[in-house]
């Protein structure tokens, strides 16, 4: 377990707005983590630090939902990306519509990062 790790991470996908998404590899590159795409989804599946972390807001670098169509983390995710707006079809979001594309403000109020 690395806390600092982790909490940059929590860091990145808490700032995701309502209404956007970003991918693994977007995440980690924001956290520092290089080529840590695998790291983002462990930390998403094991973490226990914040219990309203904004997880389905996490997608595949292509825009796919990474969960099995059938399961009910699927299923949760698509509800919940389409309670914020974000349109699920087939499994996946239109990344040029959806992607969160932090601004200035990101970095000047998240110097650790």
């Amino acid at each position: 377990m690395n806390v600092e790790r982790d909490r940059k991470i929590a860091v990145c996908i808490n700032s995701i707005p309502i209404g956007n998404v970003a991918s693994y590899g977007q995440i980690a590159s924001l956290a520092g983590i290089k080529r840590g795409h695998r790291v983002i989804a462990m930390f998403l599946r094991t973490q226990t630090i914040e219990p309203d972390l904004p997880w389905y807001r996490v997608l595949r670098a292509d825009g796919k939902i990474a969960m099995e169509p059938d399961s009910q983390g699927f299923i949760t995710q698509s509800k919940q990306l389409a309670a914020e707006g974000v349109l699920v079809k087939s499994g996946k979001v239109d990344l040029a519509k959806y992607q969160w594309q932090p601004d200035m403000d990101f970095f000047l109020f998240h110097p650790d990062l």
